[in-house]
């Protein structure tokens, strides 16, 4: 993970903690705590946090697990983060439950061990949490950890959909879409795809271009099929990216126009996709020198702007 990405996490988790209930003994001094954090004071918060959590206060435990998960006041340290984490967890936090399965999953500052991953997943699972619910789901979808039961992964897919996790959304409408752990069923499939893809899901802005394109659980429809590619296609997606770029090609749900056919081939196939790099190629033979060099012109800077989304939501 990276670091501002593990930023990220802490902040909204440590927000999320601090709206949760606790003693009145320890609340002006977590609260504090919060507060600093929030404004880049890690000093005073792993002080306050450090006294309460040494008192045996489970949100303050999570909290300095996050801040050595992290990085944040203190050195990035992930035996001292999975320490924390196992303290609070063992008091039954599910958010250091399924922070505490996250490190074992990844063989982070504990050995890798699925097993151990699956037992604290399913704790955190067990009391609602969706990102462990959807986590559990993935160990029983793949067999890491538990054997393999794609009924059981449908179970805590749908689990952690119903609380509007997006990728579970996006994982249960796959299983719905190839009759994994479910009879197939594409209307259900569209369902789950619309729910993550309205969140902002790539796979699923793409998978749901494909459904309509192919009149799969919905009437076919290339206007659709050509809006859902290029939703999933901004944020980077190669699948996206390619059929996008064909849809130019042939002037399928969008009007014809090799410019802009050759320009999402080319962001498809820098990708490694197999496909875009044959379909570009086959665009280059019957395309201009001035159409090829304005194509590659608008690919840099679709390139460009892909990357700046990216970097800001980091």
């Amino acid at each position: 993970m990276t670091s501002s990405v593990r930023r990220l996490v802490a902040i909204l988790q440590l927000l999320a903690a601090s709206s949760a209930g606790i003693g009145e003994g320890f609340c002006a001094d977590f609260r504090v705590g919060v507060v600093a954090y929030e404004q880049g004071d890690y000093a005073t918060a792993l002080r306050e946090w450090q006294v309460l959590a040494k008192q045996g206060d489970a949100r303050a435990q999570f909290n300095l697990g996050l801040m050595y998960d992290s990085g944040e006041g203190v050195p990035e340290d992930d035996r001292q983060a999975v320490l924390w984490y196992r303290k609070a967890a063992m008091q039954g936090d599910a958010k250091a439950q399924s922070n505490l399965g996250v490190m074992y999953d990844n063989g982070e500052g504990v050995p890798e061990d699925n097993q151990q991953a699956v037992l604290w997943y399913r704790k955190a699972a067990m009391q609602g949490h969706a990102r462990a619910q959807f986590n559990l789901g993935f160990m029983y979808a793949n067999g890491e950890g538990v054997p393999e039961n794609d009924r059981q992964a449908v179970l805590w897919y749908r689990k952690a959909a119903m609380q509007g996790h997006a990728r579970a959304q996006f994982n249960l409408g796959f299983m719905y879409a190839n009759g994994e752990g479910v009879p197939e069923n594409d209307r259900q499939a569209v369902l789950w795809y619309r729910k993550a893809a309205m969140q902002g899901d790539a796979k699923a802005q793409s998978n749901l271009g494909v459904m309509y394109a192919n009149g799969e659980g919905v009437p076919e429809d290339d206007r659709q099929a050509a809006f859902w590619h290029r939703k999933a296609a901004v944020q980077g997606d190669a699948k996206a990216q390619y059929f996008l770029g064909s849809m130019y090609f042939f002037g399928i749900g969008v009007p014809e126009d090799y410019v802009r056919a050759y320009a999402w081939l080319n962001l498809a196939a820098s990708q490694g996709h197999e496909r875009a790099a044959e379909a570009k190629d086959l665009a280059r033979e019957i395309m201009t020198r001035d159409q090829i060099a304005e194509a590659q012109r608008l690919s840099g800077e679709l390139a460009a702007n892909i990357e700046s989304a990216r970097s800001s939501e980091l």
